[in-house]
């Protein structure tokens, strides 16, 4: 029955769908395995569903609890809200967690320095990073996610849109290589040197602009990520294109590349964090947003207005 049901048991099963397994939930929650799985137990008998079923030696979500899972996250986040709302709260008391959904080409820069920001006014307060795989607005609206950060998507009329930056594509090269000792990339070395690259849209846009001149490139392999196929431009005579905010974070963190300017015209990269309009009013999503825009002051070198 739902009336069995508390917050304690919801935060059980909350954890237990971010981490799908009753050991990585109790420690995230400072409980016993025993204590957990007696409470998943319940949430079953409450909710009627398995829940969570053995699938290897993991578990998996039912479609009962992969439904339920963002309403429960709206609840937890609405009942922390009661005491952390307030603008005179100081963020110092609040226990609380956001989910931040984040383009993979950021995440090695942003990630690092708003975890600094926020432990150092708010040491209780958790960041969740998920990956950029979906560009629906439908996880803001459930309150999956409190906040995207990514590419420029389609405007939708609920979800407000704040520009952080513009970006552009570079090439990024080893700096002990032939192309790292060049003056500047040509675009016969460009067609020349093979290239990894990272799946998605930094090789339909060069791809596309090489062939507007009757030229093309040599993939030799593609990795899911940006920041995984940028180690790989460490490797002598290897061409990595990649945005440029991440081409200097590897530079300033003295990994020994180095990044060209690209011979010939990409669109630019117009880089946004987005929310619900719900969450305009709410002063922790605020002060959220003020440290992402903050963490990023000095790290991009094409900044909006």
């Amino acid at each position: 029955m739902a009336e069995e049901l508390d917050l304690n048991l919801l935060r059980v099963f909350d954890a237990l769908m971010d981490t799908g397994s009753v050991s990585a939930a109790a420690q995230r929650l400072h409980l016993s395995v025993p204590a957990t799985s007696r409470a998943l137990g319940r949430l079953r008998r409450a909710l009627g569903d398995p829940l969570l079923v053995r699938a290897g030696r993991g578990l998996v979500p039912t479609p009962f609890a992969l439904r339920s899972a963002g309403r429960v996250r709206e609840l937890l986040e609405a009942a922390a809200g009661l005491f952390t709302d307030r603008t005179d709260d100081e963020p110092q008391n609040w226990r609380r967690s956001f989910a931040v959904r984040l383009n993979d080409g950021l995440s090695p820069v942003l990630a690092p320095r708003l975890i600094s920001r926020i432990a150092g006014e708010a040491p209780d307060v958790t960041l969740r990073f998920l990956t950029d795989d979906s560009d629906h607005p439908e996880a803001l609206r459930n309150g999956s996610i409190d906040l995207d950060i990514g590419l420029a998507r389609t405007p939708v009329s609920d979800v407000r849109v704040r520009r952080l930056y513009v970006d552009r594509f570079v090439a990024v090269v080893s700096s002990r290589s032939k192309l790292g000792r060049a003056g500047r990339l040509t675009v016969d070395q460009l067609c020349h040197y093979p290239h990894v690259s990272s799946q998605g849209q930094p090789v339909s846009l060069l791809d596309t602009a090489l062939e507007r001149i009757g030229r093309s490139r040599r993939v030799v392999a593609y990795l899911p990520t940006y920041a995984v196929s940028s180690l790989l431009a460490l490797e002598d005579e290897i061409i990595v294109v990649v945005p440029h905010v991440l081409a200097r974070h590897l530079i300033e963190r003295h990994v020994p590349v180095r990044w060209h300017e690209l011979p010939l015209a990409l669109p630019s990269l117009p880089v946004d964090q987005r929310w619900h309009t719900r969450m305009d009013g709410d002063y922790p999503s605020q002060w959220l947003r003020s440290h992402v825009a903050a963490a990023l002051e000095g790290v991009t070198s094409h900044r909006s207005v």
